[in-house]
């Protein structure tokens, strides 16, 4: 495991790994992530070995929303949202056009997408092909990482590379909304309030 501040050229090694089935640690605007290429099915099998996550759909971060209405399929209200709240910290859950494996989906038809309010993140997602995995880089049921120094301390020694970028912006993970049936679901609380939600919904 390699530690490596978060420079462009650095970013370029990290996608090197990523595109190779590597995993990376690298910030976003809210936590530090833990990310692989979402079409190497066994890169994912590894994110979910080292949070012991279980069955669940791993999230993912998008380079731009363009790329993201290439992964999910987009309705009326999703495209509000994603124009009045990305780049940030709101979540999509939304029924997949992309077809990815079993270990990113676990057997789901939805997957969870945002573009991050992060230049490392984004151009790490770009770089990799405009998409990668954005879980938080902890152990599952442990506060996820702000910092290079708490990622490591969970997870440090079953990644390939870790970017530093100092302390996140933030400190909570990111809202996350499961829009794919008639109703709005609050499947997590965080940055993005539901007093915020509704008036952008409302303009």
């Amino acid at each position: 495991m390699k530690v490596l501040p978060a420079t462009e050229e650095h970013i370029k090694i990290a996608t090197a790994l990523v595109r190779t089935g590597g995993i990376v640690v690298y910030p976003t605007e809210t936590v530090y992530g833990l990310g692989c290429a979402p079409q190497i099915n066994d890169a994912a099998r590894r994110i979910c070995e080292i949070k012991g996550r279980g069955k669940k759909p791993l999230p993912l971060a998008c380079s731009s929303v363009t790329v993201a209405r290439k992964v999910v399929e987009f309705n009326p209200i999703a495209e509000r949202l994603a124009e009045r709240f990305w780049p940030g910290p709101l979540m999509l859950v939304l029924p997949a056009v992309m077809e990815y494996g079993m270990y990113v989906t676990h057997g789901a038809k939805t997957l969870g997408v945002r573009v991050p309010d992060h230049e490392v993140s984004r151009s790490l997602a770009r770089q990799s092909g405009g998409v990668i995995v954005s879980t938080s880089a902890n152990k599952t049921g442990i506060a996820p990482p702000t910092t290079v120094e708490g990622a490591i301390q969970q997870i440090g020694e079953e990644v390939d590379l870790v970017l530093d970028a100092g302390p996140t912006p933030g400190a909570i993970p990111s809202t996350v909304l499961n829009l794919s049936g008639e109703q709005i679901w609050v499947i997590r609380r965080g940055p993005i309030t539901q007093s915020q939600i509704n008036t952008a919904l409302d303009a």
